[in-house]
């Protein structure tokens, strides 16, 4: 499995659940993480390619792939499976996250509330999470009769830092509520807010992406949509256990789409209480 960055607190449920999948049935995990550097994602792959594995999970880095290497997991046959990510690079199936349902309804209750200057952080640019995310902002938009405001647009990269530059630029347009693509940006972003002495939600209300037993404990508790990382890694090891030895009942010969659904988990910050009168 070559993962993007697995000191981010996304992937290791998802490693979890794609571990527990491959040892039920009897196989092993090896782990790489190539942070969104294609050759770094490369040098993994020669070397599991090198090791005879018996297929691949991978969340592809933006771009094709390095050199043969395309031509190599075809003449080898090796069953490949992305997760989280549909790369026109890779064949095979994909087991994603509904992200642009997901975005959707997260910008979506923000409007239900009464917010009409929605800023973005997004994530890596040119990678189908942040297409798919930015499609949900800008459908939930249209659909409440809010013009699109390419100004109110920033990446964070998935990444603290990014996330706390991209604040403190959007902060300076004036929004009255965020939608951020990943935990770690909404950190960063947190970071920005302090330093502007804006408070949330009083000052700006936020939704970010995904939902951690930790969030409970932050101030204010950050409402979030919710990715399901276990599933999505037991789906994933699951498809790829079934290209590797059939049985009886082979898996279609084209490759599948797997779409696995998001949850809204409703807190604090994106000002619920204060929208609805409740002191």
């Amino acid at each position: 499995m070559i993962a993007p960055n697995i000191a981010n607190p996304f992937w290791p449920d998802v490693v979890r659940g794609v571990e527990d999948a491959a040892h039920a049935a009897g196989y092993t995990l090896l782990l790489a993480s190539s942070d969104d550097d294609r050759a770094k994602e490369s040098l993994y792959l020669r070397m599991f390619l090198a090791k005879r594995v018996d297929g691949l999970l991978i969340c592809k880095a933006a771009g094709s792939f390095e050199g043969d290497l395309a031509g190599r997991l075809r003449a080898t046959r090796t069953p490949v499976v992305q997760l989280m990510r549909a790369s026109t690079a890779c064949a095979g199936d994909k087991v994603l996250v509904d992200e642009e349902g997901g975005s959707y309804e997260g910008v979506a209750h923000l409007l239900r509330l009464g917010y009409r200057r929605i800023a973005m952080i997004n994530g890596v640019s040119h990678v189908s999470t942040s297409r798919n995310r930015l499609k949900g902002y800008r459908a939930a938009l249209k659909d409440a009769g809010v013009p699109f405001d390419a100004a109110l647009i920033a990446e964070g990269e998935f990444r603290v830092d990014p996330g706390y530059a991209a604040g403190i630029h959007l902060l300076k347009q004036k929004p009255d509520a965020f939608f951020i693509a990943n935990y770690l940006m909404a950190v960063g972003f947190m970071r920005a807010l302090r330093q502007y002495q804006l408070r949330c939600p009083d000052d700006i209300a936020v939704v970010t992406c995904d939902d951690y037993p930790w969030l409970d404990s932050f101030h204010p508790r950050l409402t979030t949509v919710n990715l399901p990382k276990y599933e999505l890694g037991q789906a994933g090891a699951r498809a790829l256990i079934e290209r590797i030895d059939p049985g009886d009942r082979p898996p279609p010969r084209r490759g599948r789409v797997i779409t696995l659904k998001t949850t809204m988990c409703l807190r604090d910050s994106c000002g619920l209480e204060r929208r609805r009168g409740r002191p």
